[in-house]
Parts: C-alpha cells; structure tokens; sequence
C-alpha cells in the first residue's frame, strides 16, 4: 500500500457502534489498537470493494434488496473504489478494518440503502473471500515473475550450451557440465515453483462468501452466483470450514518459501561464481555495489541480499502455521495476523524475483575462466574410468580402483591426467593405449555426456528447445 495511504489513517476518531447495542461504551485506546487492522488489511480493497459488489448483485437478484439500493450500493462501491485509487480515502482507524471503512463510507455517501449491503453476510465469509481473492491475484503474478526468470536463464543457456564449467558435488570438482546445463537445473526448479502456486490457485478456487458467520444464512441466497461472479468454480461446500480455512494462504507460503530457497542456492552460485577466486561471471554495475573504503570492491549484494530473504519467507510460513495450529472452529481473532506474514511474503518474493531475473538477464560469462576451472582437480577422472571399462572390458570397481591409483601418480608427478605420460599409465595397466586421451579433454567430457537430461551441449540445445514448450517460454 501506498504512503499516501497510509498517511490517510486517522487516530483522532472517536470510537465507531460498529458492534451495535451490546456495548454501553468504546474499546480502551490499547484495545482500539491491538484490534485495529486497517494499517495493513486497506491492502484489500479492491478484492473488498469486487466482493461486495458481487454479493450486491446476488442479494438484488435474488429479491433480497431493490433493484434501486443495489443500485445505489454499486455506485457509492465504485464511487469509494476512484477515491482510494486516487489516494483520498479517509481511512479510520475507529473502523477498525477494510471492511467497515469502506461500508462506512458508504453510508457517508448513499445513506440508508449502505446499511442493506451486509444482508446475510459476516465479516468471516468477507474478510475470508477478499483474502482469498487476494492470495490468488498474489499466485498469478509470482507466476509471471518466475515465468521472466525462466525466460533469463534460458537465454543464458542457449547462449552457453557449449561452455564447459566444473560440475561440482560437496563444493569439490566432481565433472565437467556445460553453464547453459547448470541453467537448465534452475529452470527446472522454477518450473516446480510455477507449478506449486498452480496447484495452489486450484486449491483456492472455491467461495467462501455466503458463508455468513459459522453457519450460513436463513435468507434465500444464490452462492454460485457470487462464486461465479468472483472467478470461482463453486462457493465451499462447509460454512464452518469456510470461514476457518486459511490452507490458501498456508499452501501459498509453502510454495513461496521453496522458491525462496531456490533464489537463495542460485544467489549463493552467483557470490560464488563472482569472487576472485572463481571469477566464472560478472554481474552488471546495475547490480552491485562498492566498499566505502576498498576502491577496488564489487560486492554482489544484489545476491547476498536474495540469499538473506529467504529466511524471511521461511518465517513468515512459520509464522502463519503457529497462528493457525491451535484454533479450533469457526473464527478466532488470531486469524487476523494472517495477513501480516502473507502480504510481507510476496512483497519479499517479488523484489527478489525482479532482482534474481536482472541479475541473470545481464550475467556475463566468462568462458575461459570456466573452462580452465573445469579441467582441474581431476575432473575427467570419471570419464578415464568409463575408458577402461568400454575399451578393456573391465569391471568398473576395478577401473576405478586403477583410475584412483592414476589420479595418484598424476598428482605426485605435479600434472594433470591429459599430461601424465602413457608409460605411467601402462604402469598402472599395461592394456592401456593412447586412445586413453581422447576422452580425457573437458570438452569431449562434457560432449561424452549425451544420456537423457544429461550436460552434452547437443542435449542441451534439446533441453532448451523442450523447455520452451513445456514452460511456455
């Protein structure tokens, strides 16, 4: 939400008679604000502002209101919708929420017919709709964001299915791969992510609106009219879990925590990759910062700083689970901090999202660095093995015990395996020939490597293709 709304809210209000006639006076000043819940849930207006003008609908077409109060209703709605649009909605902290401020105003500007609006209905059911209305909306655009993101790392790939970098287990040298494979690993991650918040979407596909209070109304309402109107495929089944659930925005978080996780090892690659001591790649001057005191400094804090958030949407996963663990049904006023956590969780996620995709959208590679890197600490020492099996007809326990005692004699003589002399390898086994060399290059490695999903750069112009498709890149 905007500052200019925020700097809306008032605290000079006096006490609203939102609860009727059961209260002979108003909330303490610290009851007015621990149950307040305008400063974040204004965030909701529109999804409030559609809601009630569905339910208006419904109860006009229905019989329940004139044609005429609907009327009204829909006008005063669009009429508060252009005022907080343009930043000159008087938000009440007295109104406590979203949505009483916004019937409230209502009233200001209709009259009697506002009063009609909350006809068979709870805030329970509302505020229930509007989140889940918004947690939907929130789905949809992480999926864009992470489809962007895709998008950036397979341009990357296909400019890079050839440049052979070490491919790495514990951190250490394992083989060489080729960088457009390894971009390939994060499409595919994002892919479950996208596919993770579809799910969830689904999930979140039936209304809760008409559920009223707990336990539904006695007045003659059409639920599939305002879950229709809405974007649902059907108004939930339960009135109680209706008003109860908060699995949506639960299923949400989950989904966006495991995307942070995957931002995070990614942004961990990239302060990796861009340190001295590796130097595969260079981030943009857009996306890094300097040393107040070191001149020489390009810090990837672009990176460090997605790497650092994804605790934040760890927490606010947990934060929304401990809330709802203990409640038991229907409605309990703890369900208001659902909120909080979830709006914080996709703000989070799509900042970073934005950064992670302007990062690996300008990433320069540098070819050469990666490849001198690949042909170190005995990378090809797998494919010497695979030789010895192929070409001896060996058992691969005791190539790779041959293999082992190779790589030995190559680090006491100083050199690598392409350049350990064939009579040292004869010494090991006789039956070796210098064809042994042909599959010790980082290149016909990598090009070796040519099984299904495998870092071949012919399979991985393959993968990209079939990504495309797949993710609808």
């Amino acid at each position: 939400m905007t500052e200019t709304l925020m700097s809306q809210t008032s605290d000079s209000e006096t006490p609203s008679s939102i609860w009727g006639g059961r209260f002979a006076s108003g909330p303490a000043a610290v009851m007015q604000e621990i149950n307040a819940s305008i400063g974040f849930d204004k965030r909701l207006y529109r999804q409030d502002i559609a809601g009630s003008k569905a339910h208006c609908a419904m109860l006009a077409a229905c019989g329940i209101i004139s044609e005429a109060d609907g009327n009204a209703i829909v006008s005063g709605l669009d009429a508060i919708l252009a005022e907080i649009e343009a930043g000159a909605f008087p938000f009440r902290v007295a109104f406590e929420d979203i949505h009483m401020n916004v019937e409230a105003r209502l009233k200001e500007l209709i009259g009697e017919p506002a009063g009609r609006l909350h006809t068979a209905r709870s805030r329970n059911d509302q505020v229930a709709t509007d989140f889940k209305l918004w947690v939907r909306d929130a789905l949809d655009a992480a999926d864009v964001q992470l489809r962007a993101l895709q998008c950036a790392l397979l341009a990357q790939a296909e400019a890079q299915a050839d440049a052979v970098m070490p491919g790495f287990t514990h951190l250490q040298t394992a083989q060489p791969v080729t960088f457009g494979h390894h971009m390939l690993a994060y499409v595919e991650m994002f892919g479950r992510d996208r596919g993770r918040f579809a799910d969830a979407r689904k999930r979140a596909g039936e209304c809760p609106l008409g559920a009223a209070a707990l336990a539904g109304t006695s007045f003659p309402i059409d639920r599939f009219h305002t879950a229709a109107a809405l974007g649902f495929a059907a108004p939930t089944a339960n009135s109680l879990d209706s008003v109860s659930d908060r699995d949506f925005a639960l299923e949400a978080l989950a989904a966006a925590a495991i995307a942070g996780v995957h931002l995070s090892r990614l942004a961990e690659e990239l302060v990796i990759w861009t340190s001295a001591q590796f130097a595969f790649v260079r981030l943009p001057d857009s996306f890094s910062t300097g040393s107040s005191i070191m001149p020489q400094k390009r810090n990837p804090d672009a990176a460090e700083l997605c790497r650092a958030k994804a605790g934040r949407l760890i927490a606010d996963l947990n934060a929304l689970l401990i809330v709802m663990k203990g409640l038991p049904l229907a409605y309990s006023k703890d369900m208001q901090d659902d909120k909080e956590p979830t709006f914080e969780a996709f703000d989070t996620l799509a900042l970073c999202l934005a950064a992670m995709t302007g990062m690996i959208s300008e990433l320069a590679v540098d070819r050469e660095a990666c490849k001198a890197a690949a042909g170190k600490a005995f990378a090809t020492a797998t494919d010497l093995a695979d030789w010895l099996v192929r070409a001896l007809g060996m058992p691969f326990r005791e190539a790779h015990h041959v293999t082992g005692a190779l790589v030995k004699a190559a680090e006491a003589a100083g050199c690598g395996l392409t350049d350990l002399p064939l009579a040292a390898m004869q010494a090991a086994e006789p039956r070796i020939t210098a064809d042994v060399y042909s599959v010790l290059t980082v290149e016909s490695s990598a090009a070796s490597r040519m099984s299904f999903g495998g870092t071949a750069p012919a399979r991985v112009r393959e993968q990209c293709a079939a990504a495309r498709t797949r993710f609808g890149l």
